[in-house]
């Protein structure tokens, strides 16, 4: 595909690619209640509601709510080894520390940074004053146990834990992409701080195109590992756990970030009622086509149907695909 011909807006168009205007209007403002929102906004609540629905989240091991409640944080990470702190309203990866290790008063990044317990206090107390949340406004600080991702990916990432990002329109999975942590983006998942996002086929979970920074990405740059091999374990069971986050928020138009852990599998790390439009660009294909199949449907159909569905009329050629450069398209 001559990627250097997506270079005018009516190319664009014809290529199928949905703009930031077409998304907030045509899928965001019609199909997303804004009532509803907080339900997505808030991990914490989104947590609490995937409990209530059945689906697998990271363990909970506690929240703190008010400044007082940061001198308690050391009893409560007692036992646990690694675990995650985030803030319950933030976005875009800011403000979430991944602790690898403790020992003695050390907590250890992935990185291999070390912090003290004063420092993780600091970082809970930032948390709650609003420094990472929408609009500034207090938080909660979430604690949640490490995630042992599957050891299957472990080539394919540097320092971090790859997430699988899937968009869901009216249940059904649309278009999927996994985030490949570097270097450049410090251990995390962040395509706009330097992850390698990598499309994927509906159909199989396999790889199609690789993109960092939004030029073609064919090896990780950090561990060199190609990513034409990369094919997601347990991918129908992860697709059927993202459809039915529809009936679980009610939004329908919504991102997935679902993670693999190796002893429970699929489980849902947050969601998105906005969820950007790089996936396109990972992809190497437009939403709009696939979006426009799914408004033509008028029959109720249940979550593995609605995967069904998708795995056929979305599969792709299951292979990296290379060549030109890409132009970005805006996340």
């Amino acid at each position: 595909m001559n990627w250097l011909s997506w270079t005018t807006p009516k190319r664009l168009r014809d290529k199928g690619i949905v703009g930031m205007n077409r998304r907030n209007i045509r899928y965001i403002g019609r199909y997303n209640n804004r009532r509803l929102y907080p339900l997505v906004d808030d991990k914490l609540q989104t947590k609490l509601l995937a409990q209530r629905y059945g689906i697998t989240t990271p363990v909970l091991i506690g929240t703190v709510s008010t400044q007082f409640g940061v001198k308690h944080i050391a009893p409560m990470l007692d036992g646990h080894t690694g675990f995650v702190i985030k803030p319950a309203k933030g976005s875009g990866g800011k403000g979430i520390l991944v602790i690898e290790h403790s020992e003695a008063g050390i907590f250890t990044k992935p990185s291999g940074a070390q912090l003290t317990l004063v420092d993780v206090e600091r970082h809970v107390s930032n948390i709650l004053s609003g420094l990472y949340s929408l609009g500034g406004a207090p938080d909660v600080a979430v604690i949640e146990t490490l995630i042992n991702f599957d050891e299957s990916l472990l080539a394919y990432t540097y320092e971090g834990v790859p997430d699988i990002r899937v968009i869901i329109f009216q249940g059904y999975p649309v278009m999927a992409m996994m985030r490949l942590s570097t270097a450049a983006s410090d251990g995390k998942a962040n395509l706009h701080q330097g992850a390698v996002g990598v499309g994927l086929d509906i159909a199989t979970g396999t790889a199609l195109r690789g993109v960092q920074f939004d030029r073609p990405c064919h090896v990780h740059p950090d561990t060199g590992h190609e990513l034409a091999s990369l094919v997601i374990p347990q991918w129908e069971t992860l697709l059927l756990l993202a459809a039915g986050c529809y009936e679980m928020t009610g939004l329908g138009y919504l991102g997935t970030d679902m993670v693999l852990d190796k002893t429970h599998g699929p489980m849902l790390l947050e969601l998105n009622a906005r969820p950007g439009l790089a996936i396109q660009m990972t992809n190497g294909e437009g939403l709009r086509p696939r979006l426009d199949l799914i408004e033509r449907q008028k029959i109720a159909l249940s979550p593995a149907e609605r995967v069904a569905f998708a795995q056929h009329h979305f599969a792709r050629r299951s292979e990296l695909v290379t060549g030109t450069d890409v132009d970005a398209i805006d996340a």
